[in-house]
């Protein structure tokens, strides 16, 4: 008789995606967490020291929390010795305050919330999908929360 394995099956190889280049890239793209949050899945399947260098990055750096929370599983699931990370309590984007302020500036005076959403969007995406994955569902009650207290 043969045991079944419940355990969550971990392809750990000890060379390089054919998709390497593409999954660095993807890692270090600073205008989308969703992307980088993959890259990190994909990238711990394949444990090099390429891997690992890259997924330390996304833990020590990342300003998404999920990343770098993904990051610190697959690393730990390696037998790397890595802390575990915790959200911050300050601003995930230095002078968000300011950046904001000089969004909601460059609209007229009695433009929408929805208007400085896609403002913001397209002035300063990095900072809107910071905030997008920081905030997850709240995302949208912060922004506006921000937005009027301006």
């Amino acid at each position: 008789m043969q045991l079944e394995n419940t355990e969550p099956e971990v392809n750990v190889a000890s060379d390089l995606p054919e998709n390497y280049n593409e999954l660095k890239n993807s890692a270090n793209r600073t205008a989308n967490w969703r992307e980088r949050l993959e890259a990190v899945e994909q990238l711990g399947q394949w444990k090099s020291q390429q891997s690992i260098d890259i997924l330390k990055r996304r833990l020590d750096t990342d300003p998404v929390y999920q990343v770098q929370e993904a990051a610190y599983e697959k690393l730990s699931a390696w037998g790397e010795e890595v802390e575990k990370p915790s959200r911050s309590k300050y601003d995930v984007v230095k002078g968000i305050q300011k950046i904001l302020l000089r969004v909601k500036k460059s609209l007229p005076r009695n433009h929408s919330y929805e208007e400085f959403k896609e403002k913001l969007k397209k002035m300063r995406i990095d900072v809107y999908d910071t905030y997008e994955g920081d905030k997850g569902a709240d995302f949208d009650t912060w922004l506006e929360g921000m937005w009027k207290s301006l």
